[in-house]
C-alpha cells in the first residue's frame, strides 16, 4: 500500500537525505526507509514537502506535467503595486523563458501565524515588506523568487503550504505525519 509522508522542512534543510558537504539533510529529521522525496524544495525555503513509498506516485506528485498545483507564501521587500500584481498573474519573463499565469494574491494577517524563522529575517524599519500567496503549477528552479525579482519584489522568506490538496495544516516546523492515498 502507498503513503504520504507530508514533512514541514526547516530553512536550510537540503531537500534530499544525503550530502557530503555537512550539510543538514531529511535525514535529521525522518528515520524512514523505502520513502522518498516528491520533488524538492530549496535549502534557503520553508514548508511543505511530499515524500513517498511509491515510484508511480512521486512522479506524479513531482512531474510539472501533472499540473499539480503548488502554493506559497512569500514574503517580499517593498510595497506591492498593483502593475507588479497583475505581471505576476500574467506571467513574468524570465532568462529560461516567460512563466505560465500564476494565481497572486495579498496576504493579510494569516501569514503572521506562520512559526518564527531561525535565524530570523532582517527587519529594516525604512523599507517595507508584504506578504503574498502564489499559486503555480510549474516547477522551475527557484521560480517563485526569480518571479518575484522580474517585478521588483525580492524575496525575503518563501514558505510553501499546499501541493494539490495536501497542507501543512497542524504540522510544526521540522515535524511529520503519515497519510494513506
Amino acid at each position: 500500500m502507498s503513503s504520504i509522508l507530508v514533512f514541514n522542512k526547516p530553512f536550510q534543510v537540503l531537500s534530499q537525505f544525503s550530502n557530503g558537504e555537512g550539510r543538514v539533510t531529511l535525514a535529521d529529521y525522518i528515520d524512514m526507509p523505502s520513502y522518498y522525496p516528491a520533488g524538492r524544495l530549496d535549502y534557503d525555503s520553508e514548508g511543505l514537502m511530499i515524500l513517498t513509498n511509491d515510484g508511480a506516485l512521486q512522479n506524479q506528485i513531482a512531474n510539472p506535467k501533472h499540473k499539480l498545483e503548488k502554493t506559497y507564501w512569500v514574503q517580499v521587500e517593498g510595497a506591492v503595486n498593483e502593475d507588479q500584481l497583475k505581471c505576476l498573474r500574467a506571467g513574468p519573463i524570465l532568462k529560461d523563458g516567460p512563466t505560465k499565469p500564476a494565481k497572486v494574491r495579498l496576504l493579510g494577517a494569516q501569514a503572521h501565524s506562520l512559526w518564527p524563522r531561525v535565524p530570523a529575517i532582517r527587519d529594516r524599519i525604512s523599507i517595507p515588506t508584504q506578504w503574498l500567496e502564489i499559486r503555480i503549477s510549474e516547477g522551475r528552479n527557484r521560480q517563485v523568487r526569480r518571479m518575484t525579482a522580474a517585478v521588483g519584489l525580492p524575496t525575503l522568506r518563501l514558505v510553501r503550504v499546499a501541493i494539490g490538496n495536501w497542507r501543512l495544516k497542524g504540522l510544526d516546523v521540522g515535524q511529520w505525519r503519515l497519510e494513506n492515498t
